[in-house]
């Protein structure tokens, strides 16, 4: 830090030093020479001294030096610039010492691979991790389609939804849509995401007849989202009616959060829905230990899954094939979806029988009591 002689006698006279500078060379000669005038004594050494006067400075206490006295002594006296690099003394050039290199601690070494030797060992081997074959055809990068077909007798009449609570209202059954989702968990929200979209409706093939056509859109990537979106609103129509089982608080919700995240306009929002959950709960509440799709179409609809795979093991088993796992049990999640949308389908045409059933009952009953 370099300072010069004025800003610290600026500095000084802010900090309020009032140290007089001592008086030299001939103003101090000049003030003697008048003082011994005045007194008619003699200018010489050795004339005796007189008293001094009140107000001379050479009598007075020397006032407490500066604190800035250090500094401007070191200012006056030390050299800088060239001058200081001319006085210093030369130093000689000492090498500095290359660095220590550090021993390999074979020990350490050692644990180390026996720690990394072991952690490969503990890891299970994936079992048929080779066997990555998806069902259907790949009509996108990442997405494939699976289609079958299930001969049935396709009812005639239009289907009423008094069972739904919907007096009045009646359904072709052309235009009903039977679906379900498998998605990589339950809690919801844009985190959660459908893999798979499954649907099945009545139609008649050109070969096969009438019956069940069962159509499943399986995204292996998640960059395939955007075209098993698009792909899955082509299969819908103005005059489509949505069926599913608690798919009104949950798939459909779902798949409208994902069109939105996609920025696709959304397809779902404008068609009809029919929830077959709550008339399924109002009929056989009671009568079975709960209300599951999977122990309606067991105790109703007398339909027993083999090797079913359960749909709470369904997120693992796609992302355990995203990770390069097998694909065993993705085909068992295909499996379990198309179960879901045929017994949606069953389902539909037993509450609408049972309805027209209870309604005879009760046409017959008033007859007999008139």
């Amino acid at each position: 830090m370099s300072l010069s002689l004025d800003k610290l006698r600026l500095l000084r006279r802010q900090a309020g030093d009032a140290t007089a500078a001592p008086a030299s060379g001939p103003a101090i000669a000049a003030a003697r020479g008048s003082a011994a005038a005045d007194t008619g004594a003699p200018g010489d050494t050795g004339s005796t001294p007189l008293p001094p006067a009140a107000n001379d400075a050479r009598a007075r206490t020397p006032a407490p030096a500066s604190v800035f006295g250090w500094v401007e002594q070191e200012i006056r006296h030390k050299p800088t610039g060239a001058a200081a690099r001319e006085t210093a003394p030369a130093v000689p050039a000492v090498p500095a010492p290359a660095p220590a290199l550090r021993k390999p601690e074979i020990g350490g070494l050692r644990r180390l691979l026996g720690l990394r030797d072991r952690g490969l060992s503990t890891a299970p081997p994936r079992e048929n991790a080779k066997d990555r074959h998806v069902p259907g055809e790949e009509i996108a990068p990442g997405l494939f389609l699976i289609e079958s077909f299930v001969t049935q007798a396709i009812p005639t009449e239009p289907l009423s939804l008094a069972f739904a609570k919907r007096e009045g209202e009646q359904v072709q059954p052309q235009d009903l849509l039977f679906f379900d989702t498998e998605t990589t968990g339950l809690a919801g929200g844009t985190g959660t995401r459908a893999f798979m979209i499954g649907a099945a409706d009545w139609h008649t093939h050109p070969e096969r007849g009438d019956g069940l056509r069962i159509r499943q859109l399986l995204m292996t990537t998640m960059a395939a989202e955007t075209a098993m979106l698009r792909e899955f609103a082509g299969w819908l129509q103005p005059s489509t009616v949505f069926s599913s089982y608690n798919g009104r608080c949950y798939d459909a919700p779902l798949l409208k959060t994902r069109y939105r995240l996609a920025r696709q306009r959304c397809p779902i929002t404008p068609l009809d829905h029919v929830d077959l959950l709550f008339p399924t709960r109002r009929r056989y509440r009671g009568t079975w230990e709960n209300c599951r799709l999977a122990t309606i179409e067991r105790q109703l609809l007398q339909i027993v899954r083999e090797d079913d795979l359960p749909g709470s093991e369904a997120p693992a088993a796609w992302l355990n094939y995203l990770r390069g796992g097998s694909a065993v049990n993705l085909r068992r999640v295909a499996e379990h979806n198309h179960q879901d949308v045929v017994t949606l389908a069953l389902l539909m045409r037993r509450l609408v029988a049972e309805e027209q059933r209870d309604r005879e009952t009760l046409a017959l009953q008033a007859i007999d009591a008139v």
